[in-house]
């Protein structure tokens, strides 16, 4: 049985406004930081910077589909009223987190930044944590703008995501 044409009309609504399409970036931007450190070789510290891409990753696509779909409020503790402040919460704490992981990423990158010459042979991870920070950069950015576009209609007194 297909969609509703008032379910259909939902989704695409959803998938056009602000925290819809911040929501798709920090999707598209996190599984980039994710995979380009997990295809490559990586050490140490750079651990931590994996699991936060890996694990806000799975959260905020978790976020997505249960807006998505409408279904906050079948959500223990944290649904119905309380959805927009989780978001803003979700939001607030993938920007320090991704911003300790960018700071990971740029001493990884620093350091690494000796073999960023023609003539060097042996692997080198420099544009692997360089692309690593610039994905790390931006995810920080869009999960930082949605943190204040939720604080502000969170202000305003609004309760539902959309």
């Amino acid at each position: 049985m297909p969609p509703q044409p008032q379910v259909r009309r939902n989704f695409l609504e959803f998938l056009k406004s602000f925290v819809g399409i911040v929501r798709i970036l920090q999707i598209l931007l996190g599984a980039g930081l994710w995979v380009t450190i997990a295809a490559n070789k990586y050490e140490g510290s750079v651990h931590f910077v994996l699991f936060v891409a890996v694990f806000f990753w799975l959260l905020t696509l978790a976020l997505f589909f249960v807006t998505l779909l409408d279904k906050q409020d079948l959500v223990p503790i944290v649904g119905g009223e309380r959805w927009l402040l989780t978001n803003m919460i979700h939001d607030i704490a993938a920007t320090l987190l991704y911003c300790s992981a960018i700071g990971i990423m740029i001493y990884k990158t620093k350091k690494n930044s000796y073999c960023n010459v023609v003539q060097y042979r042996p692997p080198c991870s420099y544009k692997v944590y360089l692309t690593g920070s610039v994905f790390a950069c931006l995810t920080a950015v869009v999960y930082l703008l949605s943190a204040i576009y939720g604080s502000c209609r969170k202000c305003r007194g609004e309760q539902t995501v959309v």
